[in-house]
């Protein structure tokens, strides 16, 4: 299946299971700490500026978010992890509803995007979202976001670092990517494109 990403609009917020859509498209889950670039990366494979949201703060994405893409597959944007300054109560029901989606009968991620910073080891909660992609049978995409701030000699052993930390494997594919310069864009797109077609 090959899919036009620039052909993309926002479909619906899922504050609850009730909400979750389940019409047999596929459904790319994307995932990542709350200041990691999320919404950037999902932005950029878009080729739009502002269609998924970017805070000023972290955490500003507190709903499980769908976008349409060429009315073929869903973009789905998780709510981010870790840095938010939110309560406690509404971490929890962050985690709950990421739980619930996850565990769906339906089995409704065709594809998970974990999105790492290259920069620095995944944390704990980034090794918690990867064995939840691992646990729910979906293939997994690693994204390791903010490659542009990385000198070339430093880009090999930063990948390495997060082979290591999530344990991924030889078939685990795991994509440098610079949301500000585009770079792994093309990349990353045919592999959900790949993804589609099994």
């Amino acid at each position: 299946m090959s899919l036009n990403f620039n052909k993309a609009e926002f479909t619906r917020s899922a504050a609850a299971r009730s909400g979750f859509l389940r019409d047999g498209r596929p459904q790319f889950a994307f995932a990542g700490r709350s200041n990691v670039g999320k919404s950037s990366v999902i932005n950029r494979l878009l080729g739009r500026k502002n269609l998924a949201y970017v805070g000023a703060s972290p955490g500003k994405t507190t709903q499980i978010n769908y976008f349409l893409v060429d009315q073929q597959a869903y973009l789905v944007d998780l709510p981010g992890y870790g840095y938010a300054k939110v309560s406690k109560a509404e971490k929890d029901r962050w985690g709950r509803l990421m739980e619930s989606y996850f565990q769906d009968e339906g089995g409704l991620i065709t594809t998970g995007v974990l999105i790492v910073d290259i920069r620095h080891k995944p944390t704990a909660d980034d090794v918690t979202m990867h064995n939840w992609f691992r646990e729910s049978g979906c293939p997994e995409i690693v994204v390791a976001n903010k490659l542009d701030k990385l000198k070339r000699s430093q880009v090999e052993p930063a990948l390495e670092l997060i082979r290591q930390t999530l344990e991924l494997r030889e078939e685990d594919r795991l994509v440098p990517f610079s949301a500000e310069k585009g770079a792994g864009k093309e990349e990353l797109i045919r592999l959900l494109c790949e993804a589609c077609g099994q």
